[in-house]
């Protein structure tokens, strides 16, 4: 989880080639009215993310009914968005990509062929409800290459794994 920019696709894709899983993108399960209004700048608001977390909630619930692993990225940046995923599959744990908003415009300004503007990263960053003690995750420093971050995200995966208390600073 995490903004924008924040490597969710890079660091997602390195950790299910890592833990030999399904890999999904939350960017591929928006309607194209979402795609079209944020390729124009607008943000989407509650009633537009209904359907985007309806169907990445039907595709968790496959993976629990099929016993399956997966890692799936997606910016989840509000609990109620969380909660919404966790009905769908209660085991999830969170690793929140987290980074200063410089840094993360630093490389949206970098960034290219992706739909969703720079100029939306404010809103993102206000929208942001960090992870809660009652959430299963980590937040996941990003400040560093996308190896060091992979190590980081995968260290705090096996911490989990082991019963030990995550970091949400």
């Amino acid at each position: 989880m995490g903004v924008s920019g924040s490597g969710k696709s890079t660091i997602g894709e390195r950790l299910a080639a890592r833990l030999g899983l399904p890999f999904e993108d939350a960017d591929d399960f928006h309607p194209p009215e979402n795609v079209r209004k944020m390729s124009a700048g607008q943000p989407l608001d509650d009633a537009d993310r209904a359907p985007w977390l309806a169907a990445m909630a039907d595709w968790l619930s496959e993976r629990v009914r099929s016993d399956e692993g997966a890692v799936l990225v997606c910016s989840a940046l509000k609990q109620r968005y969380r909660d919404r995923l966790r009905r769908a599959s209660p085991a999830l744990f969170f690793l929140h990509l987290d980074g200063s908003e410089e840094l993360i415009a630093e490389r949206l300004r970098g960034r290219k062929g992706h739909f969703m503007p720079a100029s939306l990263l404010r809103s993102q960053f206000e929208a942001l409800e960090r992870l809660q003690e009652d959430e299963r995750g980590a937040a996941v420093p990003v400040d560093g290459t996308p190896e060091e971050t992979e190590e980081a995200a995968a260290a705090a995966l096996k911490r989990a794994g082991s019963g030990q208390h995550q970091s949400h600073d």
